[in-house]
């Protein structure tokens, strides 16, 4: 099912790095995210409620501010 709150999202397993881009347009890489709470994340019928749930105020994470060709 889309999500209204997350637009996408990407893991690397070798780093256990979980990047969160929200509908918002911040995106947030959260750290130290072990591939199974990832994989249940990626499963979870609501990634918007299992985010809340499950990964936010958990792990470690960056707001990620995307540059721009302005400066």
């Amino acid at each position: 099912m889309p999500s209204t709150v997350i637009r996408s999202h990407a893991y690397d397993a070798e780093r256990e790095e979980l990047s969160i881009l929200f509908a918002t347009g911040r995106r947030y890489i959260y750290f130290r995210v072990p591939p199974d709470a990832y994989q249940a994340f990626r499963a979870a019928f609501s990634k918007g409620r299992h985010f809340n749930a499950r990964i936010r105020d958990r792990y470690a994470f960056v707001e990620r501010v995307e540059e721009t060709a302005d400066g």
